[in-house]
């Protein structure tokens, strides 16, 4: 175990929580369960990061059990779904005290775990998989990506080589673990930091800034919309002592507001770092430093240390190769059988390289967008609408990553209902969602509603 080993041999870490005062060093949080190191299940880890949550992770990553990370957040319908579907012998849920067909045991004075009633062996999961992320964001689909630590600790040296972790430094975890960059933000501050505070606080609560005076965190990572909030509310224009860089990924940060991130770090040095990567490739594929911001249109940089990027000459797809892409797609229980990686991942965006050598990103050919970096596939969002809203065809479009646009044919629909329906299954803002009647959907050839035309219609409309 890479990952653990690194993280044990960092002799300075501690995790503390937030508001709690409690602190404990790497080395003791780790095995404080009392786990069989050997046996080889499935837990289900729905993380909040928090501080039980994080000793819980550490504590099965030290055994040869595969852990699904996944949000705690996550809808009660789809953590009954994948449930079925995988029946883990373990899950940790702070947020229930009861599941059918589990018996919740205590495993110290502050952890306790849902055990699976008279549990079974069914599949032999590969030795291979070590970590399972959703790449649904909050669709809630059980579609999980197959991990290995060794794919985990290549990336997390990579990330490394241009990441300016010092043993000195105070990292909160205010993205969540269960997304990769969250992940990843977890693994390479674990084995070079000097403390990680666990906070389920957002930045537009008060209590984190409290904290953040409190602990003087010297790192912040988020998505464009976090750091569009940090804006609107000033963050910009003071120096914030303790912070020496940021880090971003999930979509473009727009020109403007780039311009006001250069001038922050420039006049009080810190530093910047926007990234790009995916779930697949085990973290970050790619980075640029804060000069970068500079630059006229929006770059994702060059790639990782030991990545490479290839452009498909024929349909400009971009293609990763690196020793972190992972060992393939879980949609059931049997697919923990096998772990098979690709030479090359196909990224579903499309790119050109420049001049400067650095690559940009000019599309995406998969129906995946990313609202404020939740990635959402369009085609599960109207495979949820047409459950829900039986006997109704529904197109959905990305409009830049800012909102989803929802389609529909049949004028005794009610839009307020399929607005509902999204905030419900979703937990997305309806603020963020455009319902709009077609009188009818245009098809291609093949009979199929003709997506490329109806995103064309939809920007001259705007």
């Amino acid at each position: 175990m890479k990952i653990l080993e690194n993280i044990i041999a960092n002799r300075s870490l501690s995790f503390a929580e937030a508001s709690g005062g409690k602190n404990i060093p790497a080395g003791t949080l780790y095995r404080s369960l009392g786990l069989n190191p050997v046996e080889k299940g499935l837990i289900f880890l729905y993380n909040d990061n928090r501080l039980p949550g994080i000793e819980v992770l550490l504590n099965f990553y030290s055994t040869a059990h595969a852990i699904a990370l996944l949000g705690q957040k996550l809808h009660p319908e789809f953590k009954t779904r994948m449930e079925a579907e995988y029946r883990p012998k373990y899950i940790f849920d702070p947020g229930r005290n009861e599941i059918d067909g589990y018996e919740l045991k205590n495993f110290s004075e502050t952890i306790a775990i849902f055990v699976r009633e008279n549990y079974q062996y069914e599949v032999s999961i590969h030795p291979e998989i070590k970590i399972l992320l959703s790449t649904s964001g909050t669709t809630g689909i059980p579609k999980l990506v197959k991990l290995s630590d060794e794919n985990l600790y290549q990336n997390a040296l990579s990330i490394l080589q241009y990441m300016p972790i010092r043993e000195t430094d105070v990292v909160p975890l205010n993205v969540p673990i269960n997304f990769v960059y969250g992940f990843s933000i977890f693994t390479t501050n674990s084995m070079r930091a000097g403390k990680i505070i666990c906070t389920d606080k957002d930045i537009m609560q008060k209590a984190f800034w409290d904290e953040m005076e409190e602990h003087g965190y010297s790192t912040l990572g988020g998505v464009p919309y976090l750091y569009e909030n940090l804006n609107r509310i000033g963050f910009f224009k003071k120096e914030n002592k303790s912070l020496r860089y940021m880090t971003h990924t999930g979509g473009v940060i727009n020109a403007e507001l780039r311009k006001t991130i250069f001038s922050y770090c420039n006049l009080y040095e810190k530093e910047f770092f926007a990234q790009y990567g995916q779930t697949e490739a085990g973290g970050r594929m790619a980075y640029l430093t804060t000069a970068g911001l500079l630059e006229e249109e929006t770059s994702i940089g060059i790639p990782v240390h030991g990545g490479n990027f290839q452009i498909d000459p024929d349909t400009d797809e971009l293609l990763f190769s690196h020793p972190g892409i992972f060992g393939g797609y879980a949609n059931r229980l049997e697919d923990l059988a096998t772990y098979e990686q690709p030479r090359t991942l196909h990224t579903g965006d499309t790119a050109r390289k420049g001049q400067n050598g650095l690559y940009y990103i000019t599309g995406r050919i998969k129906r995946i967008m990313k609202l404020f970096g939740i990635r959402l596939n369009l085609d599960e969002v109207e495979f949820i609408l047409k459950n829900e809203l039986e006997g109704n065809t529904f197109a959905c479009l990305n409009f830049n990553d800012k909102k989803i646009i929802v389609l529909y044919d049949n004028q005794d629909l009610d839009p307020q209902v399929i607005k509902d329906i999204i905030k419900e299954k979703l937990r997305i803002n309806p603020q963020y969602v455009n319902i709009e009647y077609i009188t009818h959907f245009p098809l291609s050839q093949n009979g199929k509603i003709n997506y490329p035309l109806l995103q064309t219609l939809q920007h001259e409309n705007i």
